[in-house]
């Protein structure tokens, strides 16, 4: 099961123009089983963590693509964090060979930044730092293969397998130059499901070539190349009301039938769209 907490990309968005989309930054819940794995901590973990917060004591597994803010912002407003019984792993792979993730949060939750740090958190926390390109075994029948992605400072893809399906987690990726992204086909090859960063459309994205985001017409690209199942576009640029995004919905739908558009509180399970 694939839940959308947070959609929006750079910076929260809240307003009567985006309602239909929604305007938190990226948080997604997959279930796998048991498992729960959080992908990305921003503004829209704040309401997965309600949620989960009838489930306790549990265990979870945040997958960062990176540290950027709207990333990150969320982490210190999950709740189930400050919660003893809960055990919650933060992995990393985008810091390179020193790793350090525990570090970096910490530094995020520090004066004058934020007033209170990491130490305050109660449930068991974990950090684990690894290198873009590694394959993670969490357990439980779970693989998760990884990829470094086209992103200033760096970020980390995710495609994780399980029960004989495959999602795939592309965001904050900007599409090269010189033909299709090797690293990101080779995470979407026959992915059931390919959660894809289409901040720009193709004619918005020479204005901002260089700011490390891709486009809906490049998804369907590497999509169709890869011979993945559903594209959902992800991480919404925050100029882009619901108005712009039902165009952009319409459009990919015309060029590649099936294509959403993410959106909060969307469910998607395996063999539906």
């Amino acid at each position: 099961m694939v839940r959308f907490w947070g959609v929006r990309g750079s910076i929260a968005t809240p307003g009567a123009q985006t309602m239909n989309y929604g305007g938190n930054t990226p948080c997604v819940e997959v279930r796998c089983g048991r498992r729960i794995f959080i992908l990305d901590s921003g503004t829209g973990v704040r309401p997965l963590g309600g949620l989960l917060a009838g489930e306790m004591p549990f265990e979870a597994d945040f997958l960062l693509s990176h540290t950027h803010y709207d990333h990150v912002i969320g982490l210190p407003f999950f709740a189930p964090a400050f919660v003893p019984g809960n055990r919650l792993r933060v992995w990393a792979g985008h810091l390179g060979p020193q790793g350090k993730i525990q570090q970096v949060l910490g530094n995020f939750m520090s004066a004058p930044f934020f007033p209170i740090p990491t130490e305050v958190f109660r449930a068991a926390m974990s950090y684990k730092d690894f290198l873009g390109g590694d394959v993670l075994d969490p357990g439980d029948g779970v693989t998760i293969r990884t990829a470094p992605l086209n992103h200033p400072n760096g970020a980390t893809g995710y495609r994780i397998e399980f029960g004989g399906h495959c999602l795939a987690y592309v965001t904050d990726t900007e599409h090269t130059k010189n033909g299709l992204d090797k690293n990101v086909l080779g995470l979407i090859g026959g992915a059931d499901l390919v959660i894809y960063d289409s901040t720009y459309t193709d004619e918005e994205y020479p204005r901002f070539a260089g700011w490390g985001h891709s486009t809906w017409q490049e998804g369907v690209r590497l999509c169709d190349q890869a011979k993945a199942g559903t594209l959902a576009l992800f991480h919404h640029d925050p100029s882009h009301d619901d108005d712009f995004m039902d165009r952009v919905a319409s459009d990919a739908d015309r060029l590649r039938p099936g294509t959403i558009v993410a959106r909060e509180g969307l469910v998607l399970r395996p063999g539906q769209r």
